[in-house]
């Protein structure tokens, strides 16, 4: 908290960059999966991002060995002897530290979990999780603050979620690997993580189809093995590199993606007139002039993600002409919006909807990160303005970055970490 970045407008992007693994979105959900199997998992192309520490500590407190094997490389020990309870210092500072709910009842039977915390972007009711949990056997209560779940036996059940939660989907789909019979998810979201997620517990020894269509199949299994696999790509950290050079303009490749993972921001962001093609391992990028502005609505996968919201309002601000940005998936998440107006972006925000006017140039200024696609929008928004921007509370960026700072570095942006005087 004591360190700001520092952003300074040099001119176009030029290079090749490589995404960092999906820890965040994916890794994170694979480590509390990891707890289904005694026996030691391996997780690689593992980038050390904030998000991961928290995660460490969870499963660290829970009995799990964990320790780095290798510069990418995570062993989990999921010894015999786990203690089910996850600790409030801990999952308060991370709202994926729920995912270990549904692995811990599976396993252990019982679960004592924390009201998770997380970016303060709207509310995220767990009230799906329990549902479902509760449809294959389960009893919850909330008591003083923690989750207590308990069950003699997880039993396959139908479950309907009322909307495509990823979270939701996650814990239902590990709990449900090692329940007595089939297990139905309905209206299951559909993000590429939930697929790698299916594709990392098949490895281990379960029974999931349907992965990353709405409707996924599992049937329960006795007992799974512990396996090594690779994290995917980051497609969010991949996103953000294409708005960076649709905003500074120039010509960058970006390695280690898969278009598929990105389709609808490719859409979006060729209409605003970035050339984006697919490359044998990745994507290539050029934006020649000043974008034109169009409407943006967020929507669960395959939409448009609400994890890109914050920088395409960026990447609008300094666009051609007025758009309006609709957030159906958040409802608190344009709390960035004044810290970007304090930098001469034009953004006039009510509930769900913002008008994004753009201006041809923005203003370096003294901003604060709130959440983490909020800050790495306003180091972007930072490629596009005259003077000095600083971006202070970093540390949120740093929850779902390994490096931004760095890797914008490398395709010559000018982007440094400094102290606070």
């Amino acid at each position: 908290m004591t360190e700001k970045l520092v952003v300074r407008a040099r001119g176009p992007l030029r290079g090749t960059v490589r995404v960092s693994g999906a820890t965040k979105n994916a890794g994170l959900k694979q480590m509390a999966a990891a707890l289904l199997a005694p026996g030691c998992t391996v997780l690689r192309n593992v980038t050390p991002v904030a998000d991961l520490d928290v995660m460490l500590d969870v499963l660290r407190a829970i009995g799990a060995g964990v320790e780095w094997t290798g510069p990418d490389e995570l062993t989990i020990d999921a010894r015999p002897d786990l203690h089910p309870e996850a600790p409030y210092e801990h999952v308060t500072r991370l709202r994926a530290s729920i995912n270990v709910l549904g692995p811990l009842l599976a396993r252990c039977g019982e679960a004592r979990v924390a009201m998770p915390g997380g970016d303060n972007i709207g509310s995220r009711k767990l009230d799906m999780h329990f549902r479902g949990l509760q449809a294959m056997g389960a009893e919850l209560e909330v008591v003083h603050g923690f989750i207590e779940a308990r069950c003699n036996a997880l039993c396959g059940a139908r479950v309907v979620l009322e909307f495509p939660s990823v979270g939701a989907t996650e814990n239902l789909l590990t709990a449900a690997v090692l329940a007595k019979g089939a297990t139905i998810i309905e209206n299951a979201a559909r993000e590429p993580e939930i697929t790698d997620l299916a594709a990392f517990l098949n490895r281990m020894g379960a029974h999931v189809a349907g992965a990353g269509t709405s409707t996924i199949e599992v049937e329960g299994v006795e007992e799974l093995t512990p396996v090594a696999s690779t994290l995917m790509g980051d497609r969010i950290e991949a996103g953000t590199f294409l708005m960076a050079c649709g905003i500074a303009g120039g010509e960058i490749a970006i390695e280690g993606t898969e278009l598929a993972h990105l389709e609808m921001v490719v859409v979006k962001l060729g209409e605003m007139g970035l050339k984006v093609s697919r490359t044998p391992d990745g994507l290539w990028a050029r934006a020649d002039d000043r974008l034109q502005a169009i409407d943006v609505a967020t929507l669960p996968y395959p939409g448009f993600a609400t994890d890109f919201m914050p920088l395409v309002v960026a990447l609008l601000a300094t666009a051609e002409g007025t758009a309006i940005v609709t957030e159906n998936v958040f409802d608190s998440r344009f709390s960035f919006v004044d810290e970007l107006n304090r930098m001469g972006a034009d953004v006039r925000n009510e509930g769900r909807h913002a008008v994004v006017r753009g201006v041809p140039r923005l203003s370096g200024a003294p901003v604060r990160a709130l959440d983490v696609r909020a800050g790495a929008a306003l180091v972007l928004a930072g490629l596009a303005a005259d003077g000095e921007t600083e971006v202070l509370d970093p540390y949120h960026v740093d929850r779902g970055y390994p490096d931004l700072a760095g890797r914008l570095c490398s395709l010559g942006a000018d982007v440094e970490r400094a102290s606070l005087e």
